[in-house]
This record gives C-alpha cells, sequence and structure tokens, in this order.
C-alpha cells in the first residue's frame, strides 16, 4: 500500500508486467496442461529390468532431441535385444523448437507415472504427443489406440454446422497429407460459421508416414466424427499415428501473413490499425477495471475481518463451466424428469435416464433438495469427476446449476451396479470366474488412477459394489465420488473430523480415529475382492454352522489350508484354482489392521497382472463380530468406546457417500 500511495504510475506499470506474465506463464502451462494417456494394461515390464534401463534411456534422447525443426523424431533404445524399447515424440506443427523441448520433456517425466511398468504406452498433450512400444512402429499407421473427446455443447445449426464441417476437414486433411512445408504433416484451417463464430480445425499425422498412409489415418480419425460428434462445438481424435481436432475458438498459433503475399490496400491497411487499436484499448480497460477491483476488495477486506461464506467461493464451478447444461435442455432429454425415466434414487437424489438431440443416452442425478449431502458434496463431484479421464471410471458429461437445481449429467452404462449382479441368486450366475477376474484387475486400474495417476491424490472413502457400475462387455467403473477426499499430491494421509462411507467396508482406523490415507481405499478394495470371490455381502455373510464375518471366515479358511471353500458355490465347475487362491490372498493382504502392512494400489494390480510378484503372507483382519440386529452407527461406536487408544472427537455418517442407489435400466 505505500508504494502504491507513494508512486501510483511505477506500481501500476509493476502491477500491468505481473499481470502480463501471469497470463503469458498461465498460457503456456494451460497449453500442456491437458493430458491424455493410454496404457495397454496387458504386458508389464518389472522394476529394475532391462527393460525399464532401456526406457529410461530412450525418454532421455527423446527430450534430448526435441528441438529439431520438423518437431518429429523416432529412435531405439537396446540394440537388438529382445529387451528394445522403441519410442517417438510428435510436437505439434505451429511449435517453435524451444517451446516442443518443453513440451516433450514434460511428456517424457509424466508418462511414466500415468502408464507405471506399460511396455506400451502413448501420451498426449495440446501441444505434443510422445509414445514408447516393445515394438517396431516406424512408418506404420496403427489403429489403436484411439481416444475421442468430445465438447458436449452443440450448435443452433447443426446440420449445416456439420456440412462445413466436412468441408472444411477435407480441405484441412488434404493439406497435411501434401506435407505443411518443413517436412511436417500438418496443416490448420479456418471457415467462418457466422459473423461472430469461427471454426479452428488442424489435422497432422507423424512425418515417418507416407501420404497413403497419412490420408488414411486421417480420414480414419474424421469419418467416426459424424456418429459421435453430431453438431457439437469441438471435438479431437487422438491416434498414435495421426491427430484432427475442431473448435469454435483458436486452440493453435494463428499463421501470420506470408510476407510474399500482395501488399494490403491502405484502406484495409487503416481498418487493421484500428481494430487492433479497439483490441488493446479494450485489454487495456478491461486490466484497468480489474484493478480497480482488487483496490476495492483490499480496502473491504482490510476493515472487515470476516469469513467469506461458502456461495462467494465458486472457484471450481467456474473451471469447469464448458460443461455446463442449460435446465431446459436436461428435462427436454429426460421428458421433464418423468417417471418412467427414472433409474433409481439414493441419498443424493433421483437418477434419471435421457437422450440428447444427438441421440446420446446419459444419466442425470438430481439434486434433492431436502439432500444431506447438499451443494457441497455436488461441486466436489463435479470438479473432481471433470478432471478424471479413465476407462474404469464413470465419465461425467456436465452438470446444470439453474436456481435450486443442481444436477449432475453422465455416461449412461448399459448395465447396472456390480451388487445388482453379485448378491442376486438367479444374476449371479451371469458372472462366471474370467469376468469377475476382470472385474478385480478393472476397479483396481480405477482406483490406482485415483491414488497415483491423475492429477491429485484421490481417495474415494465409499468404494463397495453398488458403486461398481457394468457396461455392456461387464468391465468395471467406478461411481460416485461426492465423498472423495482430495490430497495434495505429495500427501498421502492426514485425518478428519468427518467419517463417512459404508459400514462394514471401512477400516478401523478410520471408522473409529479419523485417520484417513489411500490404505482406505485399498482396505475397501480388500473387501470387495472376497465379496465378488464369495458373492455375499460381507455385512449380511453367512454360512452353515458359522457365525462370523466375512474377512475373518476367509482368514480362517485360507489359515487352514482351504482357502477354495470361501469360493461361490455358483462358480465351483469352471474356475482357476490358481487365479482364486492368490486372489484371495490378495485381498487379506488388503485387509490388515496396520495400514503400514497393506500393499499399495500399484503393487496390487502388479500382482493381479503378475505371477512373478510375490504376495505377503497375511496375518488376520481385524476381528469383526457378525451382526445384523445392532444398528451400524452403534456398532461404530461401541467398537469406538472400547478402544484404548487416544482420539479425537468425529462424527460419523454412515453410507452418506451412497449419493445414489442404482436400479435396472
Amino acid at each position: 500500500m505505500k508504494l502504491f500511495k507513494t508512486n501510483p504510475p511505477l506500481s501500476v506499470l509493476m502491477i500491468f508486467v505481473m499481470i502480463l506474465t501471469v497470463i503469458v506463464t498461465s498460457y503456456r502451462a494451460a497449453a500442456q496442461s491437458e493430458e491424455y494417456h493410454y496404457c495397454q494394461n496387458t504386458t508389464f515390464f518389472s522394476s529394475n529390468s532391462s527393460y525399464q534401463t532401456n526406457l529410461n534411456h530412450l525418454l532421455s534422447w527423446l527430450s534430448t532431441n526435441s528441438t529439431r525443426q520438423n518437431g518429429f523424431y523416432y529412435t531405439t533404445a537396446g540394440g537388438n535385444s529382445s529387451n528394445t524399447v522403441y519410442g517417438a515424440f510428435l510436437c505439434r506443427g505451429d511449435l517453435t523448437p524451444n517451446d516442443c523441448h518443453v513440451c516433450a520433456s514434460t511428456a517424457a517425466k509424466q508418462i511414466l507415472q500415468s502408464c507405471p511398468f506399460d511396455q506400451k504406452s502413448v501420451i498426449w498433450y495440446n501441444e505434443c504427443m510422445l509414445r514408447y512400444s516393445d515394438k517396431p512402429f516406424f512408418s506404420s499407421d496403427e489403429v489403436n489406440p484411439r481416444l475421442v473427446y468430445v465438447n458436449t455443447a452443440t450448435m443452433s445449426n447443426q446440420s449445416g454446422f456439420m456440412l462445413l464441417l466436412g468441408d472444411t476437414m477435407n480441405e484441412v486433411v488434404a493439406q497435411a497429407v501434401k506435407g505443411g512445408g518443413a517436412d511436417k504433416k500438418f496443416a490448420t484451417k479456418e471457415a467462418n460459421v457466422s459473423s461472430f463464430q469461427t471454426l479452428y480445425t488442424l489435422a497432422q499425422c507423424t512425418p515417418d508416414l507416407s501420404e497413403t498412409a497419412c490420408d488414411t489415418c486421417l480420414k480414419r480419425a474424421t469419418s467416426i466424427l459424424p456418429n459421435c460428434c453430431s453438431g457439437t462445438m469441438g471435438a479431437r481424435v487422438l491416434q498414435a499415428s495421426c491427430i484432427f481436432r475442431y473448435e469454435l475458438y483458436p486452440f493453435y498459433h494463428l499463421s501470420p501473413v506470408n510476407a510474399s503475399q500482395e501488399p494490403t490496400p491502405k484502406g484495409k491497411n487503416r481498418n487493421s490499425v484500428a481494430i487492433i487499436l479497439a483490441i488493446v484499448v479494450s485489454i487495456v480497460t478491461v486490466l484497468l477495471l480489474f484493478f480497480l477491483l482488487c483496490w476495492l476488495v483490499s480496502r473491504r477486506s482490510s476493515k472487515k475481518f470476516k469469513s467469506v461464506p461458502a456461495e462467494e467461493t465458486d472457484v471450481e464451478i467456474s473451471s469447469v463451466e464448458y460443461l455446463q447444461f442449460d435446465l431446459e435442455t436436461v428435462k427436454l432429454a429426460t421428458n421433464n424428469f418423468c417417471h418412467e425415466n427414472k433409474l433409481g434414487e439414493g441419498g443424493f437424489g433421483e437418477v434419471f435416464k435421457g437422450t440428447l438431440p444427438n441421440g446420446k443416452n446419459i444419466a442425470v442425478k438430481r439434486l434433492s433438495l431436502s439432500s444431506r449431502q447438499g451443494a457441497e458434496e455436488f461441486k466436489n463431484e463435479v470438479v473432481l469427476v471433470a478432471k478424471l479421464q479413465h476407462r474404469n471410471l464413470v465419465r461425467v458429461l456436465g452438470f446444470c446449476l439453474d436456481g435450486e437445481e443442481k444436477i449432475l449429467i453422465y455416461e449412461f452404462i448399459t448395465n447396472k451396479s456390480l451388487d445388482h449382479f453379485l448378491f442376486d441368486v438367479e444374476r449371479k450366475s451371469m458372472l462366471n470366474w474370467p469376468k469377475r477376474y476382470k472385474i478385480i484387475k478393472g476397479i483396481a486400474r480405477g482406483i490406482l488412477y485415483l491414488h497415483e495417476d491423475s492429477r491429485l491424490t484421490i481417495i474415494h472413502r465409499d468404494l463397495k459394489a453398488g458403486n461398481i457400475l457394468l457396461d455392456e462387455d461387464f468391465n468395471p467403473k467406478i461411481a460416485d465420488f461426492g465423498m472423495a477426499k482430495i490430497f495434495d499430491v505429495d500427501q498421502t494421509q492426514g485425518n478428519t473430523n468427518r467419517i463417512v462411507g459404508t459400514y462394514g467396508y471401512m477400516p478401523p482406523e478410520y471408522a473409529m480415529h479419523g485417520q484417513l490415507s489411500v490404505k482406505v481405499d485399498v482396505y475397501s478394495f480388500g473387501v470387495l475382492m472376497l465379496e465378488i470371490i464369495c458373492g455375499q455381502k460381507s455385512t449380511s455373510f453367512h454360512e452353515s454352522n458359522y457365525d462370523e464375518h466375512l474377512l475373518n471366515y476367509a482368514w480362517r479358511k485360507w489359515k487352514d489350508g482351504t482357502p477354495l471353500e470361501v469360493l461361490d458355490m455358483s462358480l465351483r465347475d469352471s474356475y482357476n484354482r490358481e487365479e482364486v487362491s492368490r486372489c484371495i490372498q490378495i485381498a487379506l493382504s488388503c485387509v490388515q489392521e496396520d495400514p503400514a502392512r497393506r500393499p499399495t494400489m500399484q503393487t496390487i494390480v502388479l500382482m493381479l497382472n503378475s505371477y512373478s510378484v510375490s504376495v505377503a503372507t497375511p496375518e488376520r483382519p481385524p476381528l469383526l463380530v457378525q451382526s445384523t440386529s445392532v444398528e451400524p452407527r452403534l456398532t461404530l461406536e461401541s467398537a469406538d468406546k472400547s478402544s484404548n487408544k487416544s482420539k479425537s472427537s468425529v462424527s460419523y455418517s454412515i453410507d452418506e457417500a451412497s449419493i445414489t442407489q442404482v436400479y435396472p435400466r
């Protein structure tokens, strides 16, 4: 404040320069912030193996050579051995060598975190792509992997827009195939949608492809757009050998006017100068208003030391506003939330099936006005899930905020939740052992992504069969992140005064003392694994002549050398003995009373995919007494009172995280 009073021009200039620096820095960072990756998840290398050594060398070489003029480099590491690694990077054709180096170096560091121990992986950023494989891929156009991302907002005149997009796509693809100059198979093209809207398109192949292969790759990418993205305001198709993208805003550097073009007429030159001046004046005006607003806010906050209401801190929502649907669109999709479209109802509210104008089916979760979870959980789920992209997580498509209406829009999952099949006497026969084993591995991959591979460390806190949805191929998708706990990147544990979750899935250190860590999800995963193997709920487990909890029963059978007696009777005729026994041992290692003895999700994924990784010998799990006559809340509090350990006061909220119980779809 003293500097501002004594020298206003200097302070304003300094603030102006700082703001511009922050804007430029933020723009550069944001350009690389969007990360998409593909992990093969079929073949893995071991830690400290020759393959890993060669991969580390390869990634270092790719980063070192990322200043090449054409923005592409392919190399190998490991000679002709069986552990040879092949890799390449490709930068967007409009980047400078320095910008390319920054992006490729970032990708080389991130890819091992996104896909640990995978022998074949690809990572895409807005500005570059990097990949490696145990097989050579130079000059080859590979169909897979392919990722498609869509801006779900739609155009008013969809048919006219798609005609314009089709013509522009054909032109930009033809330009990219011909090379685009400087040995780059890269091209961009703009087209006027209306007097105030412009269509921006980009097409690019890796320079090692022939013209025919590049043309095939790009046409294959663009051919899926009419089916997946008809009338949408933006989409991108990411493939290992080529990419295509279109938006209604410039997402690449617009090409400067070529010096060889004919001189611009004086009248047009004056118009250009006037436009530039108008833009500069507008920016300066906005910045001055921003400074004035900041000054007023600082004066007000210096006079009044009051906490800001939660309603004024909706910064998170603004970061995903591009996902926002208007209420009329949601009502139209669900036929005004008619009862025939209702899928289920839970503590969060009702869930409806809906259909968007482009024919895409959606699941609409409507927050009830009386819900105890309220706006905080709603905002938490929107901000959190919108940033998560993984094949074993339910994908959020958007949200709606209109007055008291708070709505989430999800992808529609064809099948129902896991408990709908697993705990039903007739339907459980649909889940043979190969399907159950696939479900176990898919859930593990999804939790690993939450714990280690997403941008934040995320603890779900309510993993259970009712929160696992199954698609048409019975691939699992983890749902309901309304109670998820977000940690800092380097934070692994903490304490909470609010215990949320479902009785039977919570470990004792969390249920009784509020000690929260990633090992809470590991414990829940262990319980869930045993339920999948046994085909019964842990909280209502029953076995003739025994009255004990599923965890105690499974441990006793494993200790007696008869672990297969835990297996669901419906699977007794067809199963893999080694896989079942190993899964039971892994599950028991997950439910150890001491969190430090529980494995990490990364180790669990490796154990499920490779028999070369040994499983620790488990100890007896926490002694749990089976009781169906006592309320879960009383059971937890009784256990809490019986503990001699010191603890802080915690509030219990059993099953609050079960935002939605999904019924038949």
